[in-house]
C-alpha cells in the first residue's frame, strides 16, 4: 500500500543516514583529537581509569624532580667526603714524616694546620640549595621523596629514601686531661699512644683519670688496637657513680676483649682505679711465654660530647715525638671516619639513581598504558572514515529516492 502521509522508506533511509552521520562525526573526532576515548561520555570506565593514571604520571613527574634534587645534594656530600679523605691522607704523610727525629716538626705542623683549614673549608662549602649533609649541624636523616604507592582500594601513600647525615665537622672539641698517667700521654693528657711488643708480658698502662677534668654524659674514649678500634661513651649513670673512671675502664676492657685479638691480654685491677694494663698473655701449653702474631700500636683518644666527627683534628700536633706518635694513631681513625662517610653517601646516591631510572621507566610504561586505553587507532580510523563517507553518499542517495516515491502516486491520477 502506498501512502502520501507515511513514507516508511524515507524514515528508514533517514535513520540510516543519521546513524552514518553519527559514526562519521565520532570518527572525525577521533582523528582530530587522536583519542578514541576523549571524554567520560565515550567510555566512562576507561576514561576514569585513564584520568587516575594521568594523575599518577603527573605525580611521578614531581618525584623525578625530587630525586634529581636529592641526587645532586648527596653527590655534593659524597664528593666532599672523598676530598676530605684525600686531604687526611695527605696529612697522614706529614704525620708519618714527623715520626723521624731529624725533621723540622714546626714546618710539618704548619703544613698540617693548612690541611686542617682546607678540610674546614670543604665541610663548610659542601651544601646544595642550603642543605649540608656533612657539617654535623643536625643528626636527623634527610628524606627524599621516591615514590607514590597506590593500593587496591585506591589509597595513595608517599615513600621516601632516608639518607643519613655524616658528621665531618671539625669544631666543638674541648680537651680534657682524662688520660693523665698513661704511657705515651700527649701534652694535654687527652690522648696516649704506645707500642706493645709482641712478646711483652710486663705490659703498659692506659689510665682513665677524671680527677682534674670530670667526665660529662656523652663524652667518649676510643682505643685503637692495631687497625681495629673500639669506643666507650660515658653515660649519665657513669657520671653519677662514685667511680666513673672504673666504669669507663671496664667498659673499654670489655669492648677490647670482644675484638678477640689472639694472645692480647687487658688486665683491670680495682686496686688501681681506672687503670688498664695491656700485655701479652703469659704462658702456653709448653709452659713458655706466648707471643702475639705481631707488635701492636695502641692509641687512645678522648672526645667530648659536642665535638664534631673530625673534632680530633684539633689535637693533631707533631711538635713533639710523643704527640707525633699519638697523631699517627688518631689519623687512622679520622681517615676511616671520612671513608665511611663517602661510602655511605655513595651507596645512597646509587640507590637514588636506580630509583630515578625506575621512575622514568615506570612513567613511560604508564603513558603507554594510558595510550592503549584512550588513543585512537589512526589506520583503522582512516579506513573507517573512507567507508563512512561512502556510506553517507549512498545514504543521501537512498533518502533522495525514498523522498521521490510519493510523487509517483500522482501518476495514478493522470
Amino acid at each position: 500500500m502506498s501512502s502520501i502521509l507515511t513514507n516508511t522508506s524515507a524514515m528508514v533511509a533517514l535513520q540510516t543516514l543519521k546513524g552514518i552521520n553519527s559514526a562519521l562525526a565520532k570518527t572525525q573526532a577521533e582523528i582530530s583529537t587522536g583519542k578514541s576515548v576523549a571524554s567520560a561520555k565515550d567510555n566512562a570506565a576507561v576514561w576514569a581509569i585513564s584520568k587516575v593514571m594521568e594523575s599518577d604520571v603527573k605525580g611521578f613527574s614531581g618525584i623525578s624532580d625530587s630525586l634529581a634534587l636529592g641526587e645532586s645534594t648527596v653527590a655534593v656530600a659524597r664528593k666532599a667526603s672523598e676530598r676530605i679523605t684525600d686531604l687526611l691522607t695527605d696529612m697522614k704523610g706529614k704525620i708519618v714524616a714527623a715520626q723521624e727525629s731529624n725533621v723540622d716538626r714546626a714546618k710539618l705542623q704548619t703544613d698540617i694546620d693548612a690541611l686542617v683549614d682546607q678540610i674546614e673549608s670543604v665541610v663548610g662549602a659542601a651544601q646544595f640549595n642550603g642543605l649540608n649533609l656533612v657539617d654535623g649541624s643536625s643528626t636527623a636523616d634527610v628524606q627524599i621523596l621516591s615514590s607514590l604507592d597506590r593500593d587496591s582500594s585506591g589509597g595513595v601513600s608517599a615513600a621516601q629514601i632516608d639518607v643519613a647525615r655524616q658528621d665531618l665537622g671539625t669544631g666543638g672539641y674541648t680537651s680534657k686531661g682524662v688520660l693523665a698517667g698513661s704511657v705515651g700521654v700527649s701534652t694535654d693528657a687527652d690522648a696516649a699512644s704506645f707500642f706493645l711488643d709482641k712478646d711483652d708480658t710486663t705490659g703498659k698502662a692506659l689510665v682513665i683519670n677524671s680527677g682534674t677534668d670530670a667526665f660529662a654524659a656523652g663524652d667518649s674514649i676510643s682505643v685503637r688496637v692495631g687497625n681495629r678500634e673500639v669506643s666507650y661513651t660515658v653515660t649519665a649513670q657513669d657520671v653519677a657513680s662514685t667511680t666513673p673512671d672504673d666504669m669507663v675502664a671496664v667498659g673499654l676492657k670489655n669492648a677490647i676483649d670482644a675484638l678477640g685479638i689472639t694472645d692480647l691480654q687487658v688486665d683491670y685491677d680495682s686496686d688501681s682505679p681506672g687503670t688498664l694494663t695491656f700485655l701479652v698473655a703469659d704462658g702456653d701449653d709448653a709452659g713458655t711465654d706466648d707471643e702475639m702474631d705481631q707488635d701492636l700500636t695502641i692509641t687512645a683518644q678522648f672526645k667530648n660530647a659536642n665535638s664534631g666527627g673530625l673534632g680530633e683534628l684539633a689535637t693533631i700536633n707533631v711538635t713533639t715525638s710523643a704527640n707525633a706518635a699519638v697523631a699517627l694513631g688518631n689519623i687512622e681513625t679520622l681517615i676511616q671516619t671520612a671513608v665511611d662517610a663517602a661510602s655511605a653517601f655513595g651507596s645512597a646516591e646509587s640507590r637514588i639513581t636506580t630509583q630515578a631510572n625506575f621512575i622514568s621507566d615506570l612513567t613511560d610504561a604508564m603513558k603507554t598504558g594510558i595510550g592503549s586505553l584512550v588513543d585512537a587507532d589512526m589506520e583503522e580510523a582512516s579506513a573507517r572514515l573512507q567507508a563512512l563517507q561512502t556510506q553517507q553518499q549512498l545514504g543521501i542517495q537512498a533518502l533522495s529516492i525514498a523522498n521521490q516515491q510519493p510523487q509517483n502516486i500522482l501518476a495514478l491520477f493522470r
